[in-house]
């Protein structure tokens, strides 16, 4: 992980809610980061000697990948402004990627009050590998508009709670699964989650759900302490070892 710059080449609305930014002049080291994946951003000066401290805490960007031009792709919420032109400093890469399973076939992608961007980072690694994807949107994440994500995605818009239709086939047909959630009370809503699993699986196996946490991240390299996670078997980092953790592996409510 290294701080380093780029610029804001191009800014596109992609729906009613979400822009995408290209990024140019990205650094190599940055070339090579993988679905899960993070960068905390900060827009600067272009003046290398004005200082930059506003805002103090950097912003958690996603990356999405590449496009033709080689440009970084990054999602954000049309709420905030960005132009052409605009410098960043970026940190990173942040945390792991994404680990799935060898056998992998289906993927089942639960989106729960949330935004599902952090999921739909590893849909064109999946799909490009030939692994059926369905995305389930519930609660405040149902009004996320996918008409820019690929076809081949099966999307289930379900109620405000954890209910939508052919629940229990799609949970049974999903060899692995992931799950954002709001970050007002991740480890409560995870929490439901699981309890939803043990009551519509015959047991839920190790490396089958994982949460994908999305806490503040001060410094990035576990050095602060803010986003330590309790686990079974010890404390972690979750802008280290995350975002991604085993959701059986974890202390839940319920």
């Amino acid at each position: 992980m290294k701080e380093t710059s780029a610029y804001i080449e191009r800014v596109r609305q992609v729906n009613a809610h979400y822009q995408h930014l290209e990024l140019a002049a990205v650094d190599d080291a940055l070339r090579k980061i993988k679905p899960g994946q993070s960068l905390l951003a900060r827009l600067i000066d272009r003046n290398p000697e004005v200082e930059q401290w506003d805002p103090y805490l950097r912003e958690h960007w996603w990356p999405i990948g590449f496009t033709p031009a080689n440009t970084l792709l990054i999602e954000r919420p049309t709420t905030q402004r960005y132009e052409p032109g605009q410098f960043l400093s970026l940190i990173g890469p942040i945390g792991e990627h994404y680990k799935f399973r060898k056998s992998l076939r289906n993927v089942l992608l639960l989106a729960y009050d949330s935004v599902p961007t952090p999921l739909t980072v590893m849909t064109p690694l999946l799909l490009k590998n030939g692994i059926s994807v369905t995305l389930i949107l519930l609660g405040r994440a149902r009004q996320y508009d996918t008409a820019h994500l690929p076809p081949e995605i099966e999307v289930i818009r379900g109620d405000d709670r954890l209910n939508w239709e052919g629940q229990v086939m799609t949970l049974g047909w999903a060899d692995q699964m992931f799950v954002t959630v709001n970050p007002d009370d991740e480890l409560f809503r995870f929490g439901e989650v699981v309890h939803l699993l043990r009551e519509r699986r015959n047991g839920i196996a190790d490396n089958y759900v994982f949460g994908i946490f999305q806490p503040p991240l001060p410094c990035g390299v576990g050095a602060c302490s803010a986003c330590m996670l309790r686990l079974k078997e010890g404390f972690q980092a979750v802008c280290t070892k995350g975002p991604a953790f085993d959701l059986t592996l974890l202390h839940l409510p319920g």
